[in-house]
């Protein structure tokens, strides 16, 4: 399948390296009803044999019906879609502008795809070219956090397929560079996250621009009453899939909790990745700090370790993916937005550091692990303040978790994690009494702050205070814990660039 810049079909050899040896049998594919080129593709890349959610999502798409897909991360459902996405949009018409002055028309996007994430939003349009690689068909990915100029170019060379993130999405549409027109299948890919991170307005506004007849596939790993409201909005008459019971945990992963102190907590993750010889473990934290703060401890303990979040440029995340899926990182560090679309088979370990505040988050860190029928592990390092938030994690999921102790962990035997900058942040904090730093250029206490540009670690577009690099405030001291009782929702705001693409 061509990228949107090279717009010809690529030869194999152009396409993404397989993660598996390529398989010769199909144990399943052809039965479904796809096509030889998928079916060729699918043993490319490795695999024979269909999961559950795939044996029943694809007939399922094929058919043109409206689908809601109950699949946790890791069940296979991305090939679930794509492929048969992929099969439809070559039996239908492929529509394109009229000649302008005597240039060929270009074509226009006839599948969208909405993802929550910079990272998920890249993963899946991996597999659209992977899955597609010997389709004539045409795919680009449009998120925030990098320039928005080489998207603009790649949508007026025209695609067929569009992955998206939604903020970034509406930034193009806004300024012209897209147009919704022909759109005949929509995907929201992991809803329930993209209704957490505050999408439901930019979703509202993508859904009032597209065709009022399309298809329309739903898939989320929790049912909340948003999501519900959101199927009833979107769906019509949609088929509804399960692979498991709703809110649950992969029965594949191991489950553990240790109740450890606060005080010893990072000493005892630097003692399990030593003496347990884990190699490859994403972390998690529920601040972009305090992933800073551990990532940096685990560096100067002699584990390779690099943070993973929101703040960081899309270079560096792209940077630690990279070098954490091909092993030559030991330790990632990631809160829970940057962890989605992280897809590693055979991915050994996930750490909750820090338990998660909603107990949602829980059964999509673990799904990092355990992928696609693999086996995998999840630990818990949980304190006596964090007993709460495991309760509320037991009775979400239905089930009690199994408590283990760590034989031959002395904390007096393993040196304090050293975090130099971190610890100085903090101390600067401390000194100006838990107030703000300045803002505005360097050398001025009040100069006036830009409206536009930002960080280039988020999303955003040309509107909003995001500016171009849809930027949003770094944090200007420690992050606050989990919010009382009764205080206002923490979730990201939706108007501006602040939260979009990330």
């Amino acid at each position: 399948m061509a990228t949107a810049e090279t717009l010809a079909p690529i030869a194999v050899s152009d396409a993404p390296a397989a993660s598996h040896a390529p398989a010769t049998v199909d144990g399943g594919f052809a039965a479904l009803g796809l096509r030889d080129e998928l079916v060729r593709a699918v043993l490319a890349h490795g695999y024979s044999t269909p999961t559950p959610i795939q044996k029943q999502a694809i007939p399922a798409v094929l058919e043109g019906g409206d689908l809601l897909g109950g699949a946790q991360t890791g069940t296979g459902k991305t090939a679930g879609f794509v492929l048969p996405m992929l099969q439809r949009l070559m039996l239908s018409a492929k529509p394109q502008l009229p000649p302008n002055n005597g240039a060929r028309g270009k074509k226009l996007p006839r599948a969208l795809i909405l993802a929550p994430t910079r990272e998920l939003a890249a993963q899946v349009e991996e597999s659209v070219r992977i899955y597609g690689k010997f389709l004539p068909m045409t795919s680009t990915c449009i998120f925030g956090g990098v320039g928005i100029n080489p998207q603009i170019q790649a949508m007026r060379h025209g695609v067929d397929i569009v992955v998206a993130t939604p903020g970034r999405l509406l930034d193009l549409y806004g300024q012209g560079a897209i147009n919704f027109s022909q759109i005949e299948i929509l995907v929201l890919d992991e809803a329930d996250r993209m209704l957490d991170m505050g999408f439901i307005h930019d979703i509202k506004k993508v859904l009032a621009v597209l065709p009022p007849k399309r298809q329309n596939l739903l898939f989320s790993a929790t049912f909340s009453d948003d999501i519900k409201a959101l199927t009833d909005r979107l769906l019509n008459n949609p088929k509804m899939i399960e692979v498991a019971r709703r809110n649950t945990t992969i029965e594949v992963v191991d489950q553990s909790v240790v109740l450890v102190d606060k005080a010893h907590k990072a000493k005892l993750l630097v003692h399990l990745i030593r003496e347990q010889k884990w190699t490859q473990s994403l972390i998690f934290t529920r601040t972009k700090h305090g992933a800073n703060r551990l990532a940096e401890q685990l560096e100067k303990s002699g584990i390779s370790a690099m943070a993973i979040h929101g703040n960081k440029s899309q270079g560096a995340r792209t940077k630690a993916l990279a070098e954490f899926k091909t092993g030559t990182l030991q330790a990632l560090v990631a809160t829970d937005i940057a962890a989605r679309g992280i897809d590693i088979d055979q991915l050994p370990q996930v750490v909750n550091y820090e338990l998660p505040n909603v107990p949602e988050d829980y059964v999509h860190r673990i799904g990092r692990t355990g992928r696609a029928g693999a086996s995998g592990q999840a630990m818990s390092l949980v304190t006596n303040e964090e007993l709460p938030l495991l309760k509320d994690i037991e009775r979400f999921s239905k089930q009690v978790i199994a408590r283990v102790k760590i034989e031959g962990f002395n904390p007096a035997l393993i040196a304090d994690p050293v975090s130099t900058t971190a610890d100085a942040r903090d101390a600067e904090w401390a000194a100006r009494g838990g107030r703000p730093a300045p803002r505005g250029r360097p050398g001025g206490s009040g100069a006036k702050r830009p409206s536009s540009g930002g960080s280039a670690g988020y999303g955003g577009g040309a509107g909003g205070a995001g500016g171009a690099g849809g930027g949003q405030r770094p944090p200007s001291g420690p992050p606050r814990g989990r919010a009382p009782a009764g205080a206002p929702s923490a979730r990201p705001r939706t108007g501006g660039g602040g939260a979009r693409g990330r």
